[in-house]
C-alpha cells in the first residue's frame, strides 16, 4: 500500500507568518495576500500560486512582491520566518507503516523557502519519497498532483491512500479513486489505520 501524507498542518503544524511578515514590512492586517494576490495586477498574476507551483523561486517572488508594493526587500522572510512545529504522533504513524513494509511518501504543496527550510530541519526523512509542489510544478487540489505521484511510484489509485488537514485535497484525491482521510489529529488518525500511537 501506498500512503501518502500532507506535511504542513498534518506532519508539522501550519505556521502562520503572514501576520509576523506584515509587521516586519509595515503593511496594515490583510494587506500582504492583497499584494500578492492576482487582483488588480496584470494578467491576475497570484504570486503564492506561482511560488508554489515552483514557476517562481524566492527572488523572483520577493522581486514581484517589491514591484507591486514599493517596498524592496533583501531578505526571504518566508525562509527565516518558518518555524512549525513537528507532530510526534503522526510522525509514529509514519514510522509504523514504513516498518510494516508500506511505502510512505509525502506530498505537499509547498514554496522553494519553506522546502529548504524542512530540508534543514530533517522534516522530510521520515519519507521514502518527498513530492513538493515547487519541484513538480502542480499543486493540489489538481488531480494532476496526484497523477504525477501515482505514476512515479508505480501505483494505482485503489492501492493509495491520501491523509491531508484540507478537505479541498482531500476530494481532490477522493476524485481519483485515492482513498482520502481528512486529518483531524494523530489519534484518529491512527484509529483510521488501525495503527496504535507510541
Amino acid at each position: 500500500m501506498l500512503y501518502i501524507f500532507d506535511m504542513g498542518g498534518v506532519v508539522t503544524t501550519t505556521c502562520a507568518i503572514v501576520p509576523r511578515l506584515e509587521k516586519i514590512l509595515g503593511l496594515k492586517e490583510g494587506e500582504f495576500l492583497k499584494i500578492c494576490g492576482p487582483e488588480g495586477h496584470p494578467g491576475g498574476v497570484d504570486l503564492l500560486s506561482m511560488c508554489s507551483d515552483g514557476l517562481i523561486g524566492a527572488k523572483d517572488f520577493w522581486r514581484l512582491f517589491g514591484e507591486r508594493s514599493g517596498i524592496a526587500v533583501k531578505t526571504d522572510w518566508w525562509h527565516y520566518l518558518f518555524h512549525p512545529i513537528l507532530n510526534e504522533g503522526t510522525v509514529s504513524i509514519v514510522r509504523q507503516l514504513k516498518k510494516s513494509g508500506h511505502r510512505v511518501v509525502c506530498g505537499t504543496n509547498t514554496m522553494e523557502s519553506h522546502y529548504l527550510n524542512h530540508l534543514e530541519r530533517g522534516d522530510y526523512g521520515f519519507f521514502d519519497q518527498t513530492y513538493a509542489s515547487c519541484l513538480m510544478g502542480i499543486s493540489k487540489p489538481s488531480p494532476e498532483f496526484w497523477r504525477l505521484i501515482l505514476f512515479a511510484e508505480e501505483e494505482k489509485p485503489e492501492n493509495a491512500v491520501f491523509i491531508d488537514d484540507r478537505e479541498d485535497n482531500c476530494r481532490g484525491a477522493a476524485s481519483l479513486g485515492i482513498r482520502a482521510i481528512h486529518f483531524e489529529g494523530a489519534e484518529k488518525l491512527a484509529l483510521d489505520l488501525g495503527v496504535s500511537l507510541g
